[in-house]
């Protein structure tokens, strides 16, 4: 039985990621996750100086999931190889690095700090505010999404993972434009901006106003953007928003996936990302399914 998928090169014992933000370096979950079990770990996103992150209140529970406005609080890139680099070295597991920034050359700056590290792969979070576009995300415009990933392209060492935000009209716009840039591969979906009122304090939930929405109840909405830009680019997809189980997990290998991404499900159950591993083990047991790849795509 091989759980094993290749992307861009990089070949992960199974497709079972973390997702950005929810799992900080693995350092947290090391008590309660293996992390030698898991494909690979995708990191907290590193900035090219230390963020202090947005005021509180900054996370609120709402139905079927949550809402953050953390800001992307991070010590910043020489922390980050100085200290969760050689951490994370100690497992038998891929590093991927989320990279995040206010500007182009923020983003380059990080990039280039990684070119010499020994990380496998690059995750841009272009939901970031573009401080020179207005604070309009750099992935809400097909145009900025091209400029930047073809920018970072010229300096990364490492293959580039395009992160899409969900929060566009037409989601294979920004995947193809990300692929015509040179992305190696894309990840998808970040947070649906959402938001909270208190009904008896009559105010917003979160200090920021909005925040990202992630967890269940935003799987579907996951699930159809992954089928469709599975079906409009030739670059690999890795899948997220909302599993929180093996049965989703395949889900969107199924719509197009070749790997996937654990998120809010970490808050829950500590154990989610391990749990999901066996269980993609058990389905191919049971469907006597003999080589993952062949789940991939496999719903038209």
């Amino acid at each position: 039985m091989n759980t094993s998928v290749t992307i861009a090169g990089v070949t992960f014992k199974n497709p079972v990621m973390t997702a950005s933000g929810t799992f900080g370096s693995g350092m947290e979950y090391g008590e309660f996750v293996d992390l030698n079990r898991l494909g690979a770990v995708v990191t907290k996103g590193v900035a090219n100086v230390p963020w202090p992150g947005n005021p509180t209140p900054r996370v609120a529970e709402v139905y079927g999931g949550m809402l953050n406005a953390i800001g992307l609080q991070n010590p910043g890139i020489d922390v980050f190889i100085e200290r969760d680099i050689p951490f994370l070295k100690q497992y038998d597991t891929k590093i991927i690095v989320n990279v995040c920034g206010k500007t182009v050359e923020d983003y380059v700056e990080v990039v280039e700090r990684l070119a010499d590290t020994d990380v496998d792969m690059l995750e841009i979070n272009v939901s970031c505010p573009n401080v020179k576009e207005g604070a309009i995300a750099f992935g809400q415009k097909a145009d900025a999404l091209f400029g930047i990933t073809s920018e970072i392209k010229k300096h990364a060492k490492q293959p580039v993972i395009m992160k899409l935000s969900p929060n566009v009209t037409d989601i294979t716009e920004m995947a193809k434009a990300a692929e015509a840039a040179g992305a190696d591969a894309l990840s998808l979906i970040n947070t649906i901006t959402g938001m909270k009122i208190d009904i008896h304090k009559r105010t917003f939930a979160l200090a920021n106003k909005t925040g990202g929405m992630s967890g269940p109840a935003i799987k579907p909405v996951a699930v159809r953007m992954v089928y469709q830009v599975a079906n409009a680019v030739q670059i690999p997809i890795i899948g997220m928003g909302g599993i929180s189980n093996a049965e989703d997990a395949i889900e969107f290998m199924l719509a197009g996936a070749t790997a996937i991404s654990v998120g809010a499900a970490n808050f829950i159950n500590p154990y989610a990302t391990e749990e999901i591993v066996q269980g993609i083990e058990d389905y191919m047991q049971k469907y006597n399914v003999a080589d993952i790849k062949d789940l991939i795509g496999a719903v038209k």
